[in-house]
């Protein structure tokens, strides 16, 4: 998170030239190792029903979790061009990319939102349950599909 924080700042002070949001890429090369099978074979355990979604959504866009706030680097549509995904090498993974998303099992979705993705700015979001993670990995779905 402090991280980000620093990353909002240099944005904020650079006026975001340097920083400006990355153009969407779609289908983008992946950059994350295979979770582990525990993870991986993990089906969502959530009824993909409107208060799940909603829950998702509301966590996606931050204020839920002091220290998550996805749309900060994933951008408000999901498309990867959130205002601080400019500053990350790879850029964040674009959620509406169907190829992307509907190629990526949930189990793998859980995995990396929970632990993180090593090589990239992805961090682990510890703070969140794993009832909040699924809630997230519905969302991620439903921005595929918009």
């Amino acid at each position: 998170m402090k991280l980000l924080g620093a990353l909002f700042l240099v944005f904020l002070v650079s006026g975001g030239a340097r920083g400006a949001p990355v153009e969407p890429q779609c289908p983008q090369p992946r950059f994350t190792d295979k979770a582990p099978t525990e993870y991986y074979s993990r089906d969502n355990p959530l009824p993909d029903s409107w208060g799940n979604r909603r829950a998702g959504r509301k966590i996606y866009r931050g204020g839920v979790i002091d220290s998550v706030n996805c749309a900060g680097c994933h951008g408000k549509k999901g498309d990867g061009a959130g205002p601080l995904s400019g500053y990350f090498d790879p850029p964040p993974r674009n959620f509406t990319c169907e190829a992307t998303i509907n190629g990526t099992p949930d189990g793998q979705l859980f995995w990396i939102i929970k632990f993180g993705s090593p090589g990239t700015e992805m961090p682990a979001h510890p703070a969140l349950s794993d009832e909040q993670i699924w809630q997230l990995v519905l969302e991620l779905r439903r921005l595929a599909e918009d």
